[in-house]
């Protein structure tokens, strides 16, 4: 048998040096971390809203575009921070000698310009700690994303105009730390461009305080017949969705599934939201499907509600957005699948 004393992270490469600018495709996991590494360096970069080809390659939506020309750092010094960053992460970068491509060319407007970010993640009372500290593994052990942790309860108190992302992880056990004036606050900034994320049943404050505009389903589930009190709890506890595996389907052109190489994803839930879906299909990118069962329990009228139900809610507030998950993205910090959804909600909010 042989042993392993030493595990050591795949490496990736420059293709190399250009003069013209840079390529990575963002289905790579760590495509988030060296995205975030460029941008807080003050490096231009821009996301491709569709797809293209160069030289014989092609690229799909989100693929991250560095140009040489208008940078305020030296093409000497971006070629070796991208050196840098590949040979300790397994992510190719290519090189582009021309703008020239099939498809839409590096001037188009269908490419984005990517905004460095600054997160506030909202814990204390009242917040699932495990959901924030779930969120907050991923950015400080995964993507070296530092992130300012705000005591919920101050939301209405402090100046939140330095933040671009504020991320509301699940509502815990307890009073609502979240006030009416916590969510006029929270209003005008989303209004002047900030990006509102909120996880699970934190959705139901969102849209009660119309920060989220969604209708939601009730299961349809029978009132309890010829059962005993000392039945109850089973009859309850067999309408808890505990964590299980679904099946959703994804429209990859929209900016919350860029990096995505399938038209399917696995998610893991374990909340009984159900988001009625939108009449306009294109506002539904992530909906599950009508066979999502995957692995685990839920009851036969929890899965009724859920077929084709919408996993997402987006709202645009003046020159911000508001997006909602009814799924946990970072479950316990190895449900990787899902990571890049709150990713994609962090850096393309303002494509969406």
């Amino acid at each position: 048998m042989t042993s392993v004393s030493v595990i050591e992270m795949p490496t990736g490469s420059v293709e190399e040096k250009s003069n013209y600018g840079y390529l990575f495709e963002w289905h790579d996991y760590y495509a988030p971390k060296l995205l975030h590494a460029l941008t807080q360096n003050g490096i231009r970069v821009k996301v491709a809203m569709t797809p293209f080809k160069l030289a014989g390659r092609s690229y799909d939506y989100g693929t991250l575009m560095i140009p040489l020309q208008n940078q305020e750092k030296r093409s000497d010094e971006i070629y070796a921070m991208l050196s840098d960053f590949t040979s300790k992460h397994p992510l190719e970068v290519h090189s582009a000698s021309t703008g020239l491509t099939e498809g839409i060319d590096f001037g188009s407007n269908d490419f984005d310009a990517v905004e460095p970010i600054s997160v506030a993640l909202l814990v204390g009372t009242g917040i699932s700690s495990y959901d924030a500290g779930e969120i907050w593994h991923l950015f400080d052990q995964r993507y070296n994303i530092k992130v300012t942790k705000l005591e919920a309860s101050r939301v209405s108190s402090v100046n939140l105009d330095r933040y671009t992302d504020i991320i509301i992880p699940s509502l815990g056990y307890g009073p609502n730390p979240l006030n009416d004036a916590a969510a006029s606050k929270l209003k005008q900034w989303v209004r002047e461009g900030g990006t509102l994320i909120g996880y699970r049943n934190a959705l139901n404050w969102l849209n009660s305080n119309e920060l989220l505009s969604f209708n939601t389903r009730q299961a349809n589930v029978a009132a309890a017949k010829n059962l005993r009190f000392d039945q109850a709890e089973n009859y309850y506890g067999a309408q808890v969705t505990g964590g299980a595996i679904f099946e959703a389907n994804i429209d990859r052109s929209h900016p919350i599934n860029f990096g995505y190489t399938t038209d399917k994803i696995a998610l893991f839930r374990n909340t009984n939201l159900f988001i009625e879906p939108r009449s306009n299909s294109f506002e539904n990118p992530l909906t599950y499907t009508q066979s999502p069962l995957l692995s685990g329990y839920i009851s036969e009228e929890n899965l009724e509600a859920l077929k084709g139900s919408s996993a997402l809610s987006i709202k645009s507030i003046g020159r911000g957005k508001v997006i909602g998950f009814t799924d946990n993205t970072n479950f316990r910090a190895f449900w990787y699948g899902t990571n890049r959804l709150l990713m994609n909600a962090l850096f393309f909010g303002d494509s969406m």
